[in-house]
């Protein structure tokens, strides 16, 4: 099989955005989540495999600055072609599961919707939450949105590992409190159902 990054370019690459099984153009499942998140307009927010998503425009128009990660240079390209960031944004070439850069941002909130879920190896997963442990401040917030345990098994074409929301909690530790969960079915462009868990969770001061 060909290394992550080919797989994801070969796709960004041969299909328009409404043909990705995982297009969305309405984002306000996640924009819900996020109505509670205080200060949000001064917020640092980091999005993990953004892809080449419609969240991205509505997170422009409500937050302080972005980095956009993902492990796609072709999606990161089609991205930065659609968008004005008006030096609102990092762009993050980078393998979630890896360390981060230490020139990274820190940030008052992680969404992920689409990189979690595609991590197998134990090292990979663990990798992953140490990245997002390293970035988000004490208070920040954390949303994940995962496919759940009765979701679909593979997604583009990969195996995936599904998620409860007690899982996500005892990945991200005793330090993070959850705050809300939620089941999602997501309808793809091709009218398939797929399950997932929504779950939103905040950081505890270290003091």
């Amino acid at each position: 099989m060909p290394n992550t990054t080919e797989h994801w370019n070969k796709i960004f690459a041969a299909k328009a955005d409404p043909e990705l099984g995982w297009y969305e153009g309405d984002a306000s499942q996640t924009l819900r989540f996020l109505e509670g998140i205080p200060h949000l307009e001064s917020a640092t927010v980091f999005l993990p495999g953004a892809g080449t998503s419609v969240l991205v425009d509505e997170l422009l128009n409500r937050c302080h600055q972005l980095v956009l990660n993902d492990i796609s240079d072709a999606a990161l390209n089609k991205l930065k072609d659609r968008i004005q960031d008006n030096g609102k944004v990092v762009w993050l070439y980078h393998d979630m599961s890896k360390p981060l850069p230490k020139d990274c941002p820190l940030a008052d909130l992680w969404i992920d919707r689409a990189v979690l879920h595609f991590l197998l190896e134990e090292p990979e997963i663990e990798g992953y939450f140490d990245n997002l442990r390293a970035v988000i401040k004490d208070g920040g917030f954390v949303l994940l949105a995962e496919f759940s345990p009765d979701g679909a098994p593979r997604c583009a074409g990969l195996d995936l590992h599904r998620y409860s929301a007690e899982e996500m909690a005892y990945r991200l530790g005793s330090q993070f409190t959850l705050i809300r969960q939620e089941r999602f079915n997501y309808i793809s462009p091709f009218g398939d159902q797929r399950p997932y868990i929504y779950a939103l969770f905040q950081r505890r001061n270290s003091d």
